[in-house]
């Protein structure tokens, strides 16, 4: 089969030019995978629940029935270690789950702490 001859740098400007507005799509233009794009929505969904259930166990925690010695002994734990007094106390265990949320309980201590 014989292409004519100026069929040939049309072909080499269109694939060029669909590679280039790839590039600049990707890199400038904002386009992500679908993989990226479940990564976000996956840790905006978590963010979201995170700052829903943090003000319910904050309020749990000042509600306890020694919420004052807790207090005291959350603000003298190292800073790494304090979530893990908030799940300990069940604060952080929310919604009729098993286990405490670690996200939560980080996000209690920091706002107790505050």
């Amino acid at each position: 089969m014989n292409i004519p001859a100026e069929v040939k740098p049309a072909t080499w400007g269109f694939l060029g030019g669909a590679v280039a507005a790839i590039a600049i799509g990707f890199i400038w233009g904002g386009w992500v995978t679908g993989g990226t794009s479940e990564a976000r929505a996956v840790d905006r969904a978590s963010a979201a629940v995170v700052a829903v259930l943090t003000p319910m166990c904050v309020d749990n925690f000042r509600h306890s029935p020694d919420a004052a010695a807790n207090l005291a002994s959350l603000k003298k734990a190292d800073s790494w270690d304090r979530y893990t007094l908030i799940e300990k106390g069940g604060w952080a265990t929310v919604g009729g789950a098993k286990t405490p949320d670690e996200a939560v309980a980080r996000a209690c201590s920091t706002i107790l702490v505050g």
